[in-house]
């Protein structure tokens, strides 16, 4: 490709809506152009970047016996309706109604109709196990897209939709495609971990998220540094080490005027936080919860919802409060209520000598006895993580890192199945439920998560096997006739022997050329200059500060031992 015959946007400046790294370098490196909210048109740079990584995906992908195919992006409503989501999936949906007022979505997932698809064609064991997966658009209405592709409203994904004949066949497809995309996205050449993680709106059982390490990473993963332990912090189980516990002491009631946070209460009784109890109470399902842990811990609300088994949780009002307690919010504690269960972070299995509220405005309880003044109490580990605390697998130090989650794999079970009545006949003639699995991979998204995890302050830094091209060749001095032409033949040798080539053959300063070739991101430059009268050409890797001289003989050789060295 010649530079000048090519749509190569690179700006001087950084965009002011751009908030983050990549979103920033995408733009100013003339990859993406807004088109609305959310919403982004691909320049032939990133449409080839993004080329390579599905090139990448369909290899592995078709390596692990899955079958390509391509499912309508607007979906019919009764298909959302059987499976209970079209009342329930909320306002991210795109919904429109077609000239006879039947409605439609466009999809931002697509199980439904994938186990539509299935269960019309499938009707035998014979035909199972099955793997099928698309590469192609979603739409979700976000609230608030930001941070370019990392939360667009239109974006490419990689679906993929496992069907079994039974449990234990989908945790062979399961870790298939687990294996699959610790492939692909070492192929990448990315720094990634696969952790634990919740299921979310999809629903199921196991789920794990694939998480590029970044800085700007808009997720939290706990990591063990012992073993290879790793999660999601949302998900993250807390060890509670069993200890003994002393004779409880006699409750006192003690004045706390105006003291109504965990902080005040505190320091005016001069106790410590871990000797606090903190008392929450939400609505689920329209069900008043109440909620308690250390006063010193922070409750991990995707740990609740995993308990009640709901995915609906709000803080509950202040004058549901003030009637649940006869009290307003600052003094209150389970003691005394009745008929109602207490669900108690692990921890305060041990909480014997605890300060809690008295139900009562300016008041507080000390030596308070979890086990004795709570009622009804049911213990599940409810706080979220802190990084130090123990590893639930080998005991070793847990650390944080911020991460980008680019691919998830979920095993569903029967959760869309049963509800669409996708069955088989099995070798005895009985019906059975099909035993689901679900893959995805942002592909635009990986993209973006490979810029926050590769660049300087020059620009893109991209991997080999996904950069747009492989090397530029960039003549200091295009009027230079003898420049000009040992460029123009190094440009055709590289194109000859396959490799992806630039030229940058613009009559524009070195110094902007460097610049946009740092930005852009090509792994390899080679320059032509005044040295070319002696056969030397300057040689210089992306990732690499310094560059070497080198003979123009030479350069297809050193370029192939680039590319071999993987």
């Amino acid at each position: 490709m010649r530079v000048t015959k090519a749509l190569l946007p690179t700006l001087r400046d950084v965009p002011a809506e751009a908030e983050i790294i990549s979103h920033q370098l995408l733009v100013k490196a003339g990859f993406i152009r807004k088109s609305a909210a959310g919403i982004y048109s691909y320049l032939p740079l990133a449409l080839r970047v993004l080329k390579k990584i599905e090139t990448i995906v369909r290899e592995e992908m078709d390596r692990s016996e899955a079958q390509e195919l391509l499912l309508p992006i607007i979906q019919p409503a009764e298909l959302w309706a059987e499976s209970g989501r079209w009342d329930v999936y909320g306002d991210e949906m795109f919904r429109l109604k077609d000239r006879h007022d039947r409605d439609f979505c466009l999809g931002p997932t697509h199980e439904e109709i994938i186990t539509d698809v299935v269960r019309g064609e499938v009707k035998s064991y014979k035909q199972l196990p099955l793997n099928l997966y698309q590469i192609q658009n979603k739409y979700r209405d976000e609230r608030r897209p930001r941070f370019g592709l990392m939360r667009g409203r239109e974006f490419i994904m990689k679906d993929a939709y496992s069907f079994d004949r039974d449990f234990a066949g989908l945790d062979v497809s399961y870790q298939t495609m687990y294996d699959a995309y610790s492939r692909i996205f070492g192929r990448m050449g990315l720094n990634f971990r696969a952790v634990e993680a919740d299921s979310g709106a999809i629903g199921g059982d196991d789920t794990h998220e694939f998480m590029v390490l970044a800085e700007n990473g808009e997720a939290t993963i706990a990591y063990c540094e012992k073993c290879s332990y790793a999660s999601n912090v949302e998900i993250t189980e807390c060890i509670t080490p069993e200890r003994e516990i002393s004779e409880s002491k006699e409750l006192e009631k003690v004045s706390t005027p105006d003291k109504k946070t965990i902080e005040e209460v505190a320091e005016f009784l001069k106790v410590s936080g871990d000797n606090t109890i903190k008392t929450l109470v939400f609505k689920a399902d329209e069900k008043i919860i109440v909620v308690v842990i250390r006063g010193d811990r922070s409750l991990n609300e995707i740990k609740l919802k995993r308990v009640l088994k709901t995915d609906i949780l709000e803080k509950a009002e202040e004058e549901e409060i003030k009637e649940l307690f006869n009290c307003e919010p600052g003094y209150i504690s389970p003691i005394g209520l009745k008929d109602i269960t207490i669900y108690a972070d692990n921890e305060l299995k041990y909480m014997n000598d605890g300060v809690c509220g008295a139900n009562e405005e300016g008041y507080h309880y000390l030596h308070a006895d979890v086990n004795r003044d709570f009622g009804k109490v049911e213990f599940y580990d409810l706080r979220e993580v802190n990084e130090g605390d123990s590893c639930p697998k080998c005991g070793g130090n847990l650390v944080f890192a911020k991460g980008i989650e680019v691919g998830q794999v979920f095993k569903l079970g029967t959760k869309y199945s049963e509800k669409l009545n996708a069955k088989y006949l099995d070798e005895n003639g009985k019906e059975q439920i099909m035993v689901m699995g679900c893959y995805g991979i942002g592909v635009s998204r990986t993209m973006a998560a490979c810029v926050e995890q590769n660049y300087d302050e020059k620009g893109i830094i991209w991997p080999k096997n996904i950069a747009p091209y492989q090397v530029v060749v960039v003549p200091v001095q295009v009027n230079d006739e003898v420049q000009f032409q040992e460029a123009e033949k190094l440009y055709s040798a590289l194109l000859s022997e396959g490799f992806e080539a630039v030229l940058d053959d613009r009559k524009e300063r070195i110094g902007v050329k460097f610049n946009d070739a740092d930005l852009i991101g090509y792994p390899l430059r080679i320059t032509v200059g005044k040295k070319i009268a002696e056969g030397i050409v300057e040689f210089k890797a992306r990732n690499n500060s310094e560059s070497e001289d080198l003979n123009i003989n030479e350069v297809i050789s050193k370029v192939k031992e680039f590319y071999l060295n993987e």
